[in-house]
Order: C-alpha cells, then structure tokens, then sequence
C-alpha cells in the first residue's frame, strides 16, 4: 500500500479519538520533554545563585521571542504541507518543505544579530543590579547566538508531524533534553573535569542539546522515507510559496511573540512596584506552567494535521469532530495542573531554591493564575482550528486581546487600585475574555468557510 493511501486512511477514515491519542501522544510527550529545558537550567541556576535565577526570568522574554520565530514559521509550513497533502498535491508539499528548511537562516540571522548587539542593553531596561545584568547577558549571548541549531529542529520536527509522524519528533526532543538534563548541572556547578561556569554553563548545556537533537533531524529527514521529500539540490525560490507560508506563519508568530510583550509588561509591572520577589515568582511560574501548556500544545500538534487534512479533503464532520476530542482531552490536562497548583504550590516552588518571601509571594499567586488554564483549554484548540484551515489572522486577533488588549491594562489597573497581589487575577480575566472572542469566530466560521465543505 502506498504511502498516500495509507495517509488517507489514517487521516481520513480512522476512528478520530484513537486518531488523535495515536497523533498526540507523541507530541504531547515531546512538548513536555521541551518544558524540562528552560525548567532544568531555573531549578540548577535557582538553587546556584538566586540573582541568576531573577536574570533569566528577565532574559526569559527575548527567548521567547526566538520560540516564537522559529514555531510560528514552522506552523505555517505545517499547515501547507498537510493541506496539499489532504488535496492530493505532493510536488507542492514537497515543495512547502523545502521551502520552510530555507526559512531557517532567515530567522537565524535576525537573533544572531541580536545576540551580538542587542543583550546588553535589554537587561539594562530592567536591572540597575551589574550582577544580575551580567548573568542574563551571559545567558543570552549563547543561546541566541547558537539559535540555528533549535530552529532547524523545530522546522523538521514540524515537517514530519504534518505527514503524521509524530514519534521521530518525539525522540529529537527526548535526546535533547536528556542531554541538557546531564550536562546542566556538571556545568553549572563544575563537577568533574569541567569547570564552574554558573549561568553560562546553563546555556551552553541547553544549546548543547539542541544541536544533538538537530543532527539527530536532520539524519532522519535526509536518510529514511517519508511522504515528502525535500531536496536544496536545484532549488529556485517561489515568492508564492513563502507568501503561503507566512500567511499562516507570520500571524503565528505575533502570536506567540505577544507572549514576550506580555512578560515584559507583567515584569515592568512588578519592577514599577518595586517587586523583584514577584518578577521571580512569575519567572518560576512561567516555567512550571509550561508542564501545563506543553502537553496541549502537544495535543494541537497532533489535532492541526487531522484538521487540515479533512479540512482539505472537504469532510466537515471529521473537522468538528476532531475539534470535540481536542477540546476535551485538553480540559483533562488542564484540570490536572489546577490540582497541583492548589494543592502542592508550596513544594513546586521550593524547587527553585529561594527562603520564605518567595513563598509568601508565590503560593497565592500560583493559585489564582490556575484559575485560567480551564478556559484557556478550549482556547487554545479553537486557535488551533483557526490555524489549519488558513486562518491564522483570527489566532493573532485572540492572542492579541488576551495578553494585550486585556491582560496587560488589567494588571496593571490592579496594581494601581489593589496592589500587587492582585496583579494575578488579570490571567483568568483575559482568558475568559479570550475565549468569548473565540467562540463569535468559530460560530463565523460554521455559517461561511464550514458550509461549502461535505
């Protein structure tokens, strides 16, 4: 049977709760595995020197940036090779991915330059404090000057999934992340022949393991067999290609650098407050919540391609009913992490090292923010729906009023009238907000695109 028989019969016949657990699974396991990167080097760095671990919460939004570069353009090849693969189109799909390989050294290039010139002065933004500006300019300087290594993994492993293959990501990931898990702390604190190298042997660890998980893709995507085929060998640029490309990448990638904005806000918030304790306790929970978020982002990785796939081949049931699964599964997850949240704050935070005042600071605010991840479940599925079916812009307008439009003046209204504890409750209020929106555009959806499907 040939490859793309067997892809129409996965995609488009197979029982859709079995098809997304077999599509997810892996993707979920593998996002999960990418939150230990960020994790791991805040728990060592914690628990080395605290005015580390507050730099790289500070640093933390210039690396989202980057995340955000280097997904959001591989969602838009994701999504145009799963839609011309649901149309029968494979010159085109192979075509997409070679494509969304080139993209790479686009945005390598941007955070080169801003690794060389740009870090310095950004920490400057947010610290009077020489060391704890020095410690997230070392941190900075690495992994933004080595960025080509993350982001020719993510390009592949988006690629892959897009046929359906969830398990090869899964396994860059792994490799990845066991790797930074094993040298973080033989660099950090210089165990062995290495030396102490503090904040800078975190980030040279974490690049590190990118770049076995890059060579580890790369192998793969040039050496087995897989329903696309990307080929640099004669390539010739098409302007119509990369205009596809970033129709839904571009969108995606404000979105998800929104994120950034939002941190950056929220930071300058609790610095204007006078709250360094809170930009740590947002740092700590911005990477203890991602153990919440990954696995849905996980989940849409294996949701997007059903979606784009049947949204392609016309078949507007399978298209609902892939949403109906993806909703539901991320509900479950995200009711798990407000469990933990309410019940063991105190020990998730103790993780990070820290004494008493971070606690103090910390167990209430871990418990309020929770209150959003049961909105945000439904969510961040419709903003998947949006995204493989082209219409990427409806994702943006979301992320745009929840961390902008809404999170942002809310917080910072609270922290004029209330103090800066209230700060919190602006996360619940945007993501309830930010659902609504969602539901008026799927509703939109149904009464125009959705009706010329079968």
């Amino acid at each position: 049977m040939s490859q793309e028989v067997q892809t129409e019969n996965k995609m488009g016949n197979k029982p859709m709760l079995p098809l997304i657990l077999s599509m997810s699974l892996p993707a979920m396991f593998s996002m999960t595995i990418m939150a230990m990167y960020n994790v791991v080097d805040s728990i060592f760095i914690g628990n080395y020197d605290q005015a580390g671990l507050t730099a790289i919460s500070l640093a933390y939004p210039l690396q989202l940036f980057l995340i955000a570069a280097a997904v959001g353009t591989a969602i838009g090849v994701n999504s145009l090779v799963s839609r011309k693969l649901g149309e029968k189109d494979f010159s085109m799909a192979n075509a997409a991915a070679t494509h969304g390989l080139v993209t790479c050294l686009f945005t390598y290039a941007v955070f080169l330059a801003l690794g060389i010139f740009a870090v310095e002065p950004f920490m400057g933004l947010f610290t009077s404090d020489a060391h704890t500006a020095d410690c997230g300019v070392q941190y900075l300087r690495v992994v933004l000057c080595f960025s080509i290594f993350s982001t020719i993994q993510v390009m592949i492993e988006k690629m892959l999934q897009a046929t359906g293959n969830m398990i090869y990501p899964m396994l860059f990931q792994l490799l990845g992340a066991i790797v930074n898990i094993i040298f973080d702390p033989l660099m950090i604190f210089g165990i062995g022949f290495f030396p102490e190298m503090g904040v800078t042997g975190a980030a040279i660890a974490t690049v590190f393991g990118q770049f076995c998980g890059m060579l580890f893709a790369i192998i793969v995507l040039f050496k087995k067999n897989h329903q696309i085929e990307v080929t640099l060998k004669g390539f010739r640029p098409q302007a119509a290609i990369f205009k596809n490309i970033y129709s839904v990448g571009l969108p995606s990638i404000i979105m998800q650098s929104i994120g950034a904005i939002m941190m950056l806000g929220i930071n300058s918030i609790f610095m204007a407050a006078g709250s360094a304790v809170s930009v740590t306790v947002f740092g700590i929970y911005f990477k203890l919540q991602s153990f919440v978020f990954m696995p849905c982002f996980g989940l849409n990785q294996g949701v997007m391609p059903v979606i784009g796939y049947n949204y392609g081949a016309r078949n507007r049931q399978r298209v609902y009913s892939a949403l109906k699964c993806g909703i539901v599964i991320a509900l479950i997850i995200m009711f798990i992490g407000v469990l933990l949240m309410w019940l063991i704050p105190d020990r998730l935070i103790s993780m990070f090292g820290g004494g008493q005042e971070l606690m103090d600071v910390g167990v209430p605010a871990f418990r309020i923010i929770s209150l959003c991840f049961l909105p945000a479940a439904a969510g961040i599925l419709f903003t998947t729906l949006f995204q493989a079916v082209g219409k990427g812009v409806r994702s943006l307008l979301m992320s745009v009023c929840r961390q902008l439009v809404i999170l942002l003046p809310v917080a910072f209204a609270l922290s004029l009238t209330a103090g800066v504890q209230a700060v919190w409750y602006a996360f619940p209020i945007a993501e309830i907000g930010c659902l609504i929106l969602a539901v008026c555009f799927f509703l939109n959806l149904v009464k125009g695109d959705f009706k010329k499907l079968n």
